[in-house]
């Protein structure tokens, strides 16, 4: 049974079946788009927190949770896009079920400073709770209406609640005192495995009916939303620089830099034909959909690092300047590297030529050595020109002259 689209007006209730994979012009719903902006909260609050971090000189001790809460809006984000790409009816009961998940992702980035500075993940763990509640109430009605497809959604019901109990039993028992706080994080990396094994397990007998050019469009999106807070994090900068009468050629230099370094980022982003590579390799969509965690997760540490940077050039920060380029330097760098990755197993022709990616990755992570010769300001414009010269020598490939998706 395929999903059949539903008489124009108000849809009180349709019955839930698989959406055509090859269903023309599909592309993201009102919801869809309204769902994505409740996550622009939690990734705000995430990157503030960050960039805190770093201009305090902890970086490193933030990343843990940084890690940690960004693969629960992740993880939550990519379950319903998935989900939504299969059985979206776009009624009620469906309207209702997504709402409860948007509220589940308000409660989860309330909890984010907690998280941080006093390792407090009860409110985490109730918004990521109340999401997979919805979540599952989803795949528990694909069940009981599209009975081909029963097998697969009662895996996927069974697989969240368990693994979703076992969340709630490590919030219980650290609580408690009972778990170690050195086991917290291999606790936690035992359970994102599993999170991880949910979807595997639930498609072994048969798999959902994703359509491609609405999941590369999903994925764009949220790009594209990573990449406007790290705009907005970057303005957050610039304000303090104007508040602290900061405004010189350095951060004339790093303003004018970090834009374009977003900006080609986007460019790069969008150069790889995402599309048609998972219509024709479905079998590895895993691999490109979860290695999008890295790019994600990179985009996001890219603004944290550009508001920092933009701060360090209007007054001093206790933190060095070398730590502030690198703060830059290693998000650029692993999304370079993650998007050569994720895109190599489904592309057969890259767009993008491996050496050119990888030696500008390479580059990128070797500028912030020379910022005790050349400055901050320089090295930030220096990792944007670096990608600028991808896109270019991209451009100038016959690959890239192709249609695009």
């Amino acid at each position: 049974m395929t999903h059949e689209a539903a008489p124009p007006g108000i849809r009180i209730r349709v019955r839930m079946g698989e959406r055509a994979t090859d269903e023309p012009h599909r592309v993201s719903s009102p919801l869809e788009l309204l769902f994505d902006l409740t996550f622009v909260v939690a990734i705000a609050s995430l990157t503030v927190q960050l960039a805190h971090g770093i201009a305090e000189g902890h970086a490193l001790g933030d990343l843990a949770p940084f890690f940690m809460v960004f693969f629960a809006i992740w993880w939550a984000w990519m379950n319903f896009t998935w989900f939504a790409s299969s059985y979206d009816t776009d009624d009620v009961p469906y309207r209702l079920l997504t709402m409860v998940q948007m509220a589940g992702v308000l409660v989860l980035a309330a909890g984010v400073p907690a998280a941080f500075e006093n390792s407090d993940f009860r409110a985490v763990t109730l918004g990521y709770l109340v999401m997979r509640i919805g979540l599952v109430a989803q795949w528990v009605r694909a069940g009981m209406e599209h009975p081909a497809g029963r097998v697969t959604a009662v895996r996927y019901a069974i697989g969240i609640t368990v693994v979703q109990a076992l969340w709630l039993l490590r919030l219980g028992l650290t609580e408690a005192g009972v778990l170690p706080a050195a086991s917290v994080i291999p606790v936690f990396a035992c359970l994102v495995v599993l999170e991880l094994a949910v979807p595997p397990w639930a498609e072994r007998t048969r798999s959902t009916s994703w359509h491609a050019h609405h999941i590369a469009e999903r994925y764009g999106l949220f790009t594209i939303i990573l990449l406007g807070e790290s705009v907005f994090a970057a303005s957050t900068g610039v304000q303090a620089a104007f508040e602290a009468g900061g405004l010189g050629s350095a951060f004339v230099t790093i303003a004018v830099g970090g834009l374009v370094l977003l900006f080609a980022l986007w460019w790069l982003y969008f150069l790889e034909p995402s599309a048609s590579g998972l219509a024709d390799n479905r079998d590895r969509s895993y691999v490109w959909g979860y290695g999008h965690y890295g790019i994600f997760a990179a985009l996001a540490a890219v603004g944290a690092g550009l508001e920092v940077a933009v701060e360090q050039t209007a007054h001093h920060l206790e933190v060095a300047a070398i730590t502030v380029g690198y703060a830059v330097a290693v998000p650029v760098g692993g999304f370079l590297l993650l998007l050569w990755a994720v895109h190599a197993p489904i592309v057969a022709r890259p767009v993008i030529r491996p050496v050119v990616i990888l030696t500008a990755a390479l580059v990128v992570l070797l500028l912030p050595l020379t910022v005790g010769l050349v400055g901050l300001a320089v090295v930030v414009s220096a990792i944007a020109g670096t990608v600028a010269v991808v896109i270019v020598t991209t451009l100038l490939t016959p690959a890239a002259r192709q249609p695009a998706d």
